[in-house]
């Protein structure tokens, strides 16, 4: 298993610890490029997510990417194996700010 792919399964657990809503767009070329990893949904807000590993740095396309995510009025964030704590207080923060839509 790559560096990354620890990082998503990482990410993934962690999800579905907390039964968020995700999926990982498939990257076969004929998508947009440089979207996100993981995509979620958190009581109705959006949130993306960039997986690196180590010192990996986000690709022009993917800063691209998560800057129009941010201008439409979702999150995104980039997480490496280092960061895993911002993204549980990420979704933390969002299920103690909004309702969980029933």
């Amino acid at each position: 298993m790559t560096p990354e792919a620890k990082v998503k399964t990482a990410i993934r657990k962690m999800l579905d610890a907390h039964e968020v809503y995700y999926f990982m767009p498939a990257a076969n070329g004929y998508g947009r490029a440089g979207i996100p990893d993981i995509v979620c949904c958190i009581n109705g807000c959006f949130l993306a997510i960039e997986c690196k590993a180590g010192k990996g740095k986000t690709t022009a396309l993917q800063d691209r990417e998560l800057i129009a995510i941010h201008k439409a009025g979702g999150s995104a964030v980039v997480i490496n194996e280092t960061s895993l704590h911002t993204l549980q207080g990420i979704i933390t923060d969002i299920k103690q700010r909004t309702t969980k839509w029933t």
